[in-house]
């Protein structure tokens, strides 16, 4: 890489690794799991993306206990069980060049749901029938997630000291399975988000009330994960900057606040995101354009001083080179855009420093495209298919 390289592509020291680029896969649900138990799916999966150029592979939400995942198709990290599967996952990843990372995180309230193309709602006898038994949710207090939705046991300061040292425990099991960064998922009205909003947390003890003992839940996890994760390693938290709940909720103010105590427990990069208190953001059609978080991460990252990422509606090229090169955030993460192309880096590489040879692709595709692009060309066509320029 030279200073002619885009920004979005050189790599980027952070603690004691480096990121070959600053493209992150985005955490996305896939409901594959057996029992917790990472397959050949995730292997697939995960992998693709790899191959595809994104520096960091980031897995979904990964459960610290069986009662918080969101469905019997989540995977978990409750036992050394589940570490096996994994280091299959992060030893491909890393075979490609890329870092593997891995979101830990609860459900809270919104456990003991069906899969989303099942429906989304909760779990029923009908599920149980087939082998998902419900279970009860957990939260903060016992506010249902919905009219449909079992009330949430209230968690006991003893069964919060708990969850506290299982996400822990969970971190130390990722370092052996061999993740180079670990996310806490702190957002989308899951555990530690239904902790940091009023809207759902009731509680008047030291850990609800104020926003100071909102915040404690997420930074006593946060001090448990940076103890249990070698300092060498990065760690990133993934917030709901405005949960979407309007002023009762979760405020950009509130993140503005957390962020810098989080950076002070050892946080690296506040992941931005939004909504999902009441409903995700993706599922309610409340998306207001391309790019819609980006201001989010750059008032984490200018305002609170905290190194942030961007996600969300981030489609082109052009668009991620210029959001790291404005100064808006420090990484891109791309979600579904990666789903519909999971060889987007290399593509985005291409088009914003295009190489007749291929020479960032594998020797194994690398060869083959660049014979492709010169039989393109003899018909007036550019590498995409597209009519060449000029």
């Amino acid at each position: 890489m030279t200073t002619d390289t885009p920004l979005l592509f050189r790599p980027l020291p952070l603690r004691g690794v480096t990121l070959p680029n600053r493209l992150v896969l985005a955490p996305m649900m896939q409901y594959r799991a057996e029992n917790g138990f990472a397959s050949d799916w995730h292997l697939a999966h995960y992998g693709k993306f790899a191959l595809g150029g994104f520096g960091i592979v980031m897995t979904e939400v990964v459960s610290v206990e069986p009662a918080g995942r969101i469905t019997h198709g989540d995977l978990g990290l409750w036992s050394d069980e589940f570490i096996p599967g994994l280091k299959r996952v992060t030893d491909f990843v890393h075979s490609q060049g890329a870092l593997a990372a891995i979101q830990i995180g609860h459900s809270g309230r919104k456990g003991s749901s069906q899969r989303v193309w099942e429906g989304g709602g909760p779990l029923t006898a009908s599920d149980a029938a087939h082998g998902e038994a419900p279970w009860t949710p957990r939260g903060p207090s016992d506010l249902s997630y919905g009219p449909e939705f079992p009330k949430p046991h209230a968690l006991t300061v003893p069964e919060i000291e708990e969850l506290i040292l299982k996400f822990g425990e969970a971190v130390a099991r990722a370092d052996q399975a061999g993740f180079d960064i670990v996310e806490i998922h702190g957002a989308h009205g899951y555990l530690i988000s239904s902790f940091l909003s009023p809207v759902t947390n009731n509680r008047q003890d030291a850990y609800g009330g104020d926003l100071n003992r909102r915040m404690k839940f997420a930074l006593d996890v946060t001090s448990a994960v940076r103890s249990n994760w070698p300092s060498y390693k990065p760690l990133f938290f993934r917030i709901s900057i405005e949960d979407g709940a309007g002023k009762a909720g979760w405020s950009l103010d509130d993140s503005l606040a957390i962020a810098p105590l989080l950076a002070e427990r050892g946080v690296d990069i506040i992941d931005c995101s939004s909504g999902g208190i009441n409903g995700s953001p993706t599922v309610q059609n409340s998306i207001k354009g391309l790019g819609y978080q980006v201001p989010y991460a750059e008032q984490i990252k200018n305002a609170a001083k905290v190194p942030s990422m961007a996600v969300g509606l981030i489609l082109y090229p052009q668009q991620a080179e210029d959001i790291v090169q404005s100064g808006q955030s420090d990484l891109i993460a791309v979600g579904r855009q990666a789903l519909y192309d999971p060889f987007w880096p290399l593509h985005a590489l291409q088009a914003l420093a295009p190489d007749a040879e291929f020479r960032h692709w594998n020797e194994s595709s690398g060869w083959w495209l660049q014979r492709r692009a010169n039989a393109l060309a003899r018909f007036g066509l550019a590498p995409s298919g597209a009519p060449a320029a000029g």
